[in-house]
């Protein structure tokens, strides 16, 4: 039986719009740049040394997956998920499957990539025992909301988040 990475490997999309063969496939360790390259557009706050680090820990644990959607040989989009046991807001279930971010790019949004990351992702989360998926925004992120809802995803609530010094 092949394993799950070959699956995805072999889970081959082809639309009208495009010859080129579209394909999911699980990171690899190789992939750290394909990574970095898109996470730095998602997060401009943090640097090339954190996602480096950061990309190793998820390669590392078996509650992270990185998805990646790939036209040919390019990387145009990625999904980074994850599994939480501890309390996700608005859920009825542990262990929660987790969005931690998506990203696509720009030249290749609204083509329905993302929403094939997703699918995948969701496959994979309930191969590993989870029965809901959550994920969060930035208030002001009127896009992702929109990708949010339009994907089926329910508001369960709004946070406020607050920080004050402490003098002395």
């Amino acid at each position: 039986m092949a394993s799950w990475g070959e699956q995805l490997a072999r889970l081959e999309l082809k639309t009208a719009d495009d010859t080129k063969d579209h394909k999911v496939v699980g990171a690899l360790t190789v992939h750290k740049e394909h990574y970095t390259e898109m996470a730095l557009d998602l997060w401009p706050e943090s640097t090339e040394e954190e996602l480096h680090d950061s990309f190793r820990e998820i390669m590392a644990s078996n509650r992270d997956k990185i998805l990646f959607y790939c036209l040919g040989s390019e990387f145009v989009a990625f999904i980074h998920l994850s599994i939480r046991v501890d309390y996700v807001e608005g859920t009825e279930s542990s262990p929660t499957g987790y969005i931690e971010g998506v990203y696509v790019k720009p030249h290749y949004r609204r083509k329905g990539y993302s929403a094939k990351l997703v699918e995948v992702g969701e496959k994979w989360l309930k191969k590993k025992g989870c029965k809901q998926i959550g994920s969060d925004i930035h208030l002001d992120n009127h896009v992702s909301y929109d990708f949010h809802i339009g994907m089926g995803f329910k508001e369960s609530s709004r946070l406020i988040a607050f920080i004050k010094d402490i003098k002395g």
